[in-house]
């Protein structure tokens, strides 16, 4: 297995150099150069299998033999061992015909867990096999920053700077990266927002001499990794509900911001998992749902939203799905992102736009509707939504037909926001691992969303020593 930049204009690489690399070095992201295909009768072994060895399989196509068998299963085995459920990833029936997938029973509470234990374990073993400096260098709208720090505090050899923005994600997600004290993590709140903080990371990685001197890794889904491991969700979610009766196809509603999340389904799909429609839900920052409507890829006006994680509008994984529809074409890729850097805004053609919308249906769903629904759930089914899985759900209320079996990805414990929640008249109780954020210091800086700004300070940060 070879990784291929969309761009075109990088050697094919092993996985391990993908997952250093990140970024492509021409500006790209990093796809594999054939997408394993599993047949119908595999799929059906596959079905009987735990959440670990499923994982083992799927991720096995990808790493092709570059990590060895058993220290792959034990690296899997690490990572969703500090998860609170036995199943990793529980399907729940809420009602019928609707399922929730329950992304949240990691460290931090929130679906990056399932991606980012696995990442900062992977990253851990490459030091240890190679001792390669890896400074991680990341931006959150608020998941992400939490997760990728748990994954990674306290390994050797491994530093660590979040971006994230200030004042614009939940309280909780801020404590969860902040009241870290660890010398290895530095958490840096921009004056800006998310898409602020995903173009000063992707400027930086882009400066090659900058990203060879420093040793930066990425974290964000840009890194090949993050969907990998999320693409094991969608197999396992597959196999629990279809187990329960002679379902065909199942749909999965999406709620996502950065495409990550809907790219790892669609590549499952693309493996050989008989999914019916992906629904791409979002909220009003919705330059998705207008890109899979009208073929229009075009940021619109920034809003802060009750579904803060989701407040994205240049999504980094879009141009991985572009690659595919057109053609695994990358000149053509390379020349449309070159088109979007300068005159902000990608169109396709009428066939593309047929294919976009046979690949996937969206919808936007407005606060009010977001609120209404955790209200409705709650009201009627006892179940509480966070207000990013009620995107979710709205969704798929709006695109699923009545007799299609739909699973929602929850994303995040409804703990994490609790601000949208309270809004709804619900009172919830905290777990007690959030409950304990609240009496912790804080540790973070204030800064201008600057590219010499934040190269200045990882400067600092990423010359101190390591402990090795």
């Amino acid at each position: 297995m070879k990784y291929i930049s969309t761009r075109g204009n990088v050697e094919a690489i092993g996985f391990i150099d993908t997952v250093m690399m990140g970024l492509a070095n021409d500006g790209g992201l990093l796809i594999p150069e054939k997408i394993p295909q599993i047949p119908a009768e595999k799929l059906k072994e596959m079905s009987q299998l735990t959440y670990q060895e499923l994982a083992y399989e799927i991720i096995s196509y990808y790493v092709a033999g570059e990590i060895p068998a058993d220290e792959l299963k034990e690296l899997i085995n690490k990572s969703y061992a500090t998860f609170r459920d036995p199943e990793v990833t529980p399907v729940k029936k809420v009602k019928d015909n609707m399922y929730v997938l329950e992304l949240f029973h990691g460290p931090t509470f929130a679906f990056k867990d399932v991606a980012l234990q696995f990442l900062g374990n992977l990253y851990s073993y490459i030091f240890k096999k190679t001792g390669e400096t890896i400074n991680i260098l990341g931006a959150t709208s608020g998941d992400t920053g939490a997760s990728a720090i748990e994954g990674v505090r306290g390994k050797d050899g491994i530093r660590i700077c979040i971006l994230h923005p200030h004042g614009r994600v939940s309280k909780v997600q801020e404590l969860q990266m902040t009241t870290v004290h660890d010398e290895s993590v530095l958490n840096l709140a921009i004056k800006g927002t998310f898409d602020d903080g995903q173009r000063i990371i992707k400027e930086l990685f882009a400066d090659l001499e900058f990203k060879n001197k420093y040793s930066l890794r990425a974290i964000n889904s840009i890194n090949f990794a993050r969907i990998l491991a999320q693409t094991v969700y969608y197999f396992y979610a597959y196999f629990q509900v279809t187990k329960a009766g002679d379902i065909k196809s199942l749909n999965f509603s999406v709620p996502t911001g950065n495409f990550g999340d809907i790219f790892a389904g669609f590549l499952a799909k693309r493996m050989g998992l008989p999914i019916g429609k992906l629904i791409v839900a979002t909220n009003e920052n919705n330059i998705l749902e207008r890109f899979i409507k009208d073929g229009v890829y075009k940021p619109g006006e920034f809003r802060s939203t009750y579904s803060p994680s989701m407040d994205i509008q240049v999504a980094s994984n879009f141009e991985r799905y572009l690659y595919y529809l057109l053609d695994e074409n990358a000149k053509e890729v390379s020349a449309l992102m070159d088109q979007f850097k300068a005159e902000g805004q990608i169109v396709v053609g009428e066939t593309q736009l047929r294919q976009v919308q046979a690949d996937f249906a969206a919808h936007g769903v407005a606060g009010e509707d977001c609120l209404k629904t955790i209200s409705k759930y709650y009201n009627e089914t006892g179940y509480l939504l966070d207000p990013h899985t009620s995107c979710g759900v709205a969704a798929y209320e709006t695109c699923s037909a009545p007799e299609e079996v739909c699973v929602t990805l929850a994303t995040a414990h409804p703990a994490k926001f609790n601000e949208s929640i309270s809004l709804c008249d619900i009172e919830q109780i905290y777990p007690e691992q959030i409950n304990q954020l609240f009496e912790k210091p804080q540790y973070l800086e204030v800064v201008e969303a600057d590219n010499d700004v934040i190269a200045s300070r990882l400067e600092k940060h990423f010359n101190t020593s390591v402990a090795q």
